[in-house]
């Protein structure tokens, strides 16, 4: 899941963009609207948690700009203005939920689950592959009947490959599923997962294949016969 956060307050952005990771979310912070419209056209993201006191204007103008430029992703706004005029008007104005400040963390993680979790965000909520299952909406991965923990950016990629199983993924475009856009990558880091992640699945038996594609990404399989 990745996420695109817009909130201009600095401690409140730092400690939600923590808890959204510890969610297993990618995570993408601007501070304003510019920003918020050049990531937003950057890169493809699942949710967006929009502040609408934003220093360069309403936050509700994104949602416009979003549908304007054919960005589907479902839009979560904040906001200090609670009252029932204002949760009409952003609502009215595009946005899939409303959250008034000040509010529970733990309600705002379950929010933000249920828009990913919606059809069109999410096409398909288990995928299966060999003896292995990912579920969508816990974010977990059995072999067979065993659980099988993941790391945050193994996970990542194990669903980037899943979603697009039996194809190859550009390398780009699991980079840019598996970091932010302000994030330091180092040239092999990515690399470094997906060899963890395949030495992994071969431990725990789930039959699949990482197959690295020269010069192009990688794809994922089922195991060919022995």
């Amino acid at each position: 899941m990745r996420i695109l956060l817009v909130e201009d307050e600095t401690d409140l952005a730092q400690a939600l963009a923590s808890a959204l990771r510890q969610n297993q979310a990618v995570v993408d912070v601007a501070s304003s609207l510019r920003e918020a419209e050049e990531a937003a056209l950057g890169a493809q993201h699942d949710v967006i948690v929009l502040d609408r006191g934003l220093p360069d204007g309403d936050g509700l103008s994104l949602v416009a700009f979003l549908r304007q430029n054919d960005i589907a992703a479902a839009v979560l706004v904040l906001t200090a203005m609670s009252d029932v005029a204002e949760r009409v008007l952003s609502l009215d104005g595009g946005a899939d939920d409303y959250l008034a400040k000040p509010f529970s963390m733990d309600e705002l993680m379950a929010r933000v689950r249920a828009l990913a979790r919606r059809p069109a965000v999410r096409a398909s909520l288990v995928m299966t592959l060999g003896q292995l299952r990912f579920e969508h909406h816990t974010r977990q991965v059995h072999v067979g009947e065993v659980g099988l923990t993941l790391p945050r950016r193994e996970l990542l990629v194990l669903e980037a490959l899943l979603e697009h199983r039996g194809r190859t993924v550009q390398r780009e475009a699991l980079q840019d599923r598996v970091y932010g856009h302000k994030d330091d990558i180092q040239s092999n880091a990515l690399d470094t997962h997906v060899s963890r992640l395949r030495s992994k699945l071969d431990k725990a038996g789930a039959q699949v294949e990482i197959h690295a594609i020269r010069g192009v990404g990688y794809l994922i399989c089922a195991a060919s016969a022995p």
